[in-house]
């Protein structure tokens, strides 16, 4: 029988949702102005700065919903319980050595759909989070945070590269302020 394929809403496929940015459920108006808010105020100028203040409000939104999480937990737990009411097991066999029966594969996805259409009629809007999984999780969020601050990190010292360089150009030799003339000395005639 071939491995089970997780299937995940369609915005999770392609990158729509990230637990760093707008979760299923969350307000895009709100952080739409939140965003605008903080471009307002921090007047960014350029991709660079741009992307600074995108991410700035990506984590201020993040602080400010985090009860999106807790709610995802509690989502997830009741979609849990009602794939498990709805999904035939293995059945064990009783002789010794041998290995439990797979259920049949129709059944398996007359189960997964009738959980489904549980789930989205019980779970209302809320659903898309238990699709999500663990995506929609504080562990995810920060393995999120650790790879931005990784390239974050990597940006800021080839910043520090670049300004450094063109620190450097922008030096010019220091010219004298006496003129080039010759001084008499013990083998100079004056």
């Amino acid at each position: 029988m071939p491995a089970k394929v997780k299937k995940f809403h369609s915005a999770v496929k392609h990158a729509g949702f990230c637990s760093t940015a707008l979760l299923p459920g969350e307000d895009r108006d709100a952080f739409q102005r939140l965003h605008e808010a903080l471009t307002e105020e921090l007047r960014p100028d350029g991709p660079l700065e741009n992307d600074i203040a995108a991410t700035i409000a990506r984590l201020t939104w993040r602080k400010q919903n985090l009860h999106t999480f807790r709610l995802a937990a509690a989502v997830q737990q009741k979609y849990a319980v009602i794939r498990s009411e709805n999904i035939p097991a293995a059945i064990p066999r009783v002789e010794l050595l041998s290995s439990d029966i797979p259920p049949d594969p129709a059944e398996l996805e007359a189960g997964e759909k009738a959980a489904d259409a549980q789930a989205q009629k019980e779970l209302g809007h809320t659903y898309a989070l238990a699709k999500m999984g663990e995506e929609a999780t504080i562990h995810k969020m920060l393995q999120y945070f650790e790879i931005e601050e990784r390239l974050d990190s990597m940006i800021d010292k080839c910043l520090k590269r670049l300004l450094f360089l063109r620190g450097l150009k922008s030096m010019r030799p220091a010219e004298s302020s006496t003129p080039a003339t010759l001084i008499a000395g013990p083998g100079n005639a004056a």
